[in-house]
């Protein structure tokens, strides 16, 4: 698994060559993101938290995508503009891409498959389905902000649903045992 993680080929946002394996013997938070969501907030945790972490091997890394009710709709030079001059995130981010449905991003097939299950899952769901929004297998990514932990091996070690803020005990106390 770690091996197949660590290839897959992706772009930075500025459209360069990239790979999970870049970041090898780090810790891992891959979150999918987005600009207009009610979630969008949580951009600031975890600009903090990599902030805080990045000197003990933690790297927060921004996926946007556009896949729930179409809350990222902008161009990649827009996503980084909104996310420096709104919520000063420094962590890498990178292309839009799809994390659900046909055209769903190889990095999220790996993702979905090792951690089907997600911490905290229930509340969430439940809020977008009394809007009337279907949502996906328990296995596919709920929304944005979803929070994929990979350790420093490339193991997909935790998952944490959406509305799991980056400060939430149960994410620090993983991130700290994978360091």
């Amino acid at each position: 698994m770690s091996e197949a993680i660590y290839d897959i080929p992706l772009k930075t946002i500025d459209g360069a060559p990239a790979k999970l394996g870049d970041y090898a013997g780090k810790v891992l938070l891959v979150v999918n993101v987005a600009s207009k969501c009610g979630l969008t907030p949580q951009y600031e945790g975890l600009e903090k938290l990599h902030t805080e972490r990045k000197d003990k091997g933690l790297v927060v890394l921004g996926f946007p995508a556009n896949n729930f009710r179409g809350q990222e709709p902008g161009t990649e030079a827009e996503i980084k503009d909104f996310c420096s001059l709104t919520y000063g995130v420094d962590f890498p981010m990178f292309e839009k891409i799809d994390v659900v449905g046909p055209n769903k991003h190889p990095l999220y097939k790996e993702l979905t498959k090792a951690q089907p299950d997600a911490v905290g899952e229930g509340p969430h769901r439940e809020r977008l389905k009394g809007f009337g929004i279907e949502t996906g297998e328990k296995s596919e990514v709920l929304w944005n902000f979803e929070k994929f932990l990979v350790g420093k091996d490339g193991k997909v070690i935790g998952r944490f649903a959406p509305d799991v803020k980056a400060d939430d005990p149960r994410v620090l106390l993983a991130i700290d045992a994978a360091l």
